[in-house]
């Protein structure tokens, strides 16, 4: 057989690449004949850039930025040149991402995006005229104010303080929105996000993904009010364009990911950007495919199957990609969440847990890639046929 493997990382314990390899030997113990191929996948978030820079003709370029509570880190961003010119691709989750913080340094009131508004820079400093920013795994709630200010829309020491900040915001503070625009003027600025939610309400970056990020119940709901009243004054300064069919207000914290990555998304709006599936982005780079077509099996995974996978994904995006072409796809996360009829409904012929009791879930991140790597051998035993 000819088995794709292509995970994505298992959040807080194995990179994209890692899982890859932990599935490969796992599979090879059982089924040593099976032809592998690994793909490690990411939908936006950690590990984007470094699966790009594996399938994609392009440079690496190291960037000094800075973390969620602004001390200095180091990132990448990957550079690549085409018929259109250059393209850059950033994630934002090496300035804004919650691995980043320790526990208790994870706080979303005070967290802020303004490293990432450098990585842009450094974007637009290489020349890139096509900027693809993945959005994900942040811990940073403050609808990407920090980022804004970075880039000249206001001054960071009144938008780089953290979402709670933001209730406090006047004209004043983002007079520069539509210089920061200008500066994207001719540059197809694309968000790579596997989150669809706006930035507002009870589907928004504050109530459902706060509460991830440290943020207690009473924080979500000042947040959200915080939030809200930049929005309100952004559209003063900036009122939103109309629909030209039907006359309707086209409010930038309504958009489709507006909410990715703690608002960053409503930021990259705001700054003229266009949003795609994040998944759907790097198969398209590794060119999945063509490598799915001529696969007998796909085996996919990540750190946690829950309803959020099932929103675009890697796990999901990968599953369809295979039944586009009538290959089976079988997903070995870390724990699953989902039911059987959901996985069914997602394009899943099965999908096995590393952990499937609640007492296992401690010794499956004690030792993350062993365990992976003994859960893929027995799933082995069940998809390749045994050589006589």
């Amino acid at each position: 057989m000819h088995v794709i493997l292509a995970p994505d990382c298992y959040t807080g314990t194995l990179t994209a690449g890692q899982a890859a390899s932990a599935l490969a030997e796992g599979w090879a113990r059982s089924a040593p004949h099976d032809r592998l191929t690994l793909v490690p996948l990411s939908d936006g978030g950690p590990g984007f850039v470094d699966v790009l820079a594996e399938n994609l003709d392009g440079q690496v370029h190291a960037v000094v930025t800075t973390d969620p509570l602004g001390r200095e880190v180091p990132a990448t961003i990957l550079l690549t040149t085409g018929a259109a010119g250059r393209t850059a691709y950033v994630e934002s989750a090496q300035a804004a991402g919650l691995h980043l913080l320790a526990p208790d340094e994870r706080d979303p009131t005070v967290t802020t995006t303004t490293g990432v508004g450098t990585l842009l820079q450094a974007a637009l400093d290489a020349g890139a005229r096509r900027i693809v920013v993945g959005l994900g795994g942040s811990g940073t709630n403050d609808a990407g104010a920090g980022l804004l200010a970075a880039l000249g829309a206001g001054p960071v020491a009144r938008l780089g303080r953290g979402g709670l900040a933001l209730g406090t915001t006047t004209a004043d503070d983002v007079a520069g929105l539509d210089a920061a625009r200008d500066r994207f003027r001719g540059v197809d600025l694309v968000i790579a996000s596997d989150v669809d939610s706006p930035l507002l309400g009870l589907k928004g970056a504050s109530a459902v993904f706060g509460p991830q990020k440290g943020a207690s119940e009473e924080d979500a709901q000042r947040l959200e009010n915080a939030l809200g009243h930049f929005a309100s004054v952004v559209a003063r300064v900036r009122p939103p364009a109309r629909d030209l069919i039907t006359g309707a207000l086209l409010k930038p914290e309504r958009e489709p990911g507006a909410g990715a990555a703690g608002g960053l998304g409503y930021a990259l709006h705001l700054l003229g950007a266009r949003r795609v599936s994040g998944v759907e982005a790097v198969l398209d780079a590794v060119g999945f495919a063509d490598l799915v077509a001529s696969a007998d099996l796909v085996v996919t995974g990540e750190g946690c199957f829950d309803w959020q996978s099932l929103r675009g994904k890697v796990v999901v995006g990968v599953a369809e990609a295979a039944g586009r072409v009538g290959v089976p796809a079988v997903a070995v996360p870390g724990q699953s969440l989902v039911g059987r009829r959901e996985s069914m409904t997602a394009g899943l012929s099965g999908v096995y847990a590393v952990a499937e009791r609640p007492d296992q879930v401690a010794a499956a991140l004690a030792d993350p890639a062993a365990r992976l790597a003994d859960r893929a051998a027995r799933v082995a035993r069940t998809w390749s046929p045994t050589r006589a």
